[in-house]
């Protein structure tokens, strides 16, 4: 059996708001990107696609399917019937890494190497056009 550790963490304590927060939809920035989720030394690589499905690679880089769900304050991994949830109320950006506790009580470090960007709210057109 491979031993991985079962963590994500999206903190709100140290994430960085991108330029349009009031604008931004939790998720969006990770969707269809890879992130590596650092947990008592151990590293695993987490592929979070769109419509919340995920891939946790671990270190031996065995494939481990879940799910995955952004809202409420809250970014929520799960595997089969074991779940974690970290605060998460701010979009990850590029290069920064974040540190955050789980409600299950671990923390851990995460790194998005590169996030997607904002979407732009659609301009309507003046007066004239």
């Amino acid at each position: 059996m491979t031993k991985f550790s079962f963590v994500t963490g999206l903190a709100a304590t140290a994430l960085l708001a991108s330029g349009a927060a009031a604008q931004w939809v939790p998720g969006s920035e990770i969707a269809g990107q890879t992130l590596q989720v650092e947990t008592n030394g151990i590293v695993n690589n987490i592929t979070f696609q769109p419509g919340g499905t995920a891939t946790i690679t671990t270190p031996s880089g065995q494939a481990i399917p879940a799910s995955w769900t952004a809202g409420g304050g809250q970014l929520c991994l799960r595997t089969g019937a074991a779940s974690e949830c970290f605060p998460y109320t701010q979009a990850f950006q590029a290069g920064q890494s974040v540190t955050a506790t789980s409600s299950c009580g671990a923390t851990s470090r995460w790194l998005a190497n590169a996030t997607n960007q904002p979407m732009q709210p659609a301009r309507s057109a003046g007066e004239r056009g």
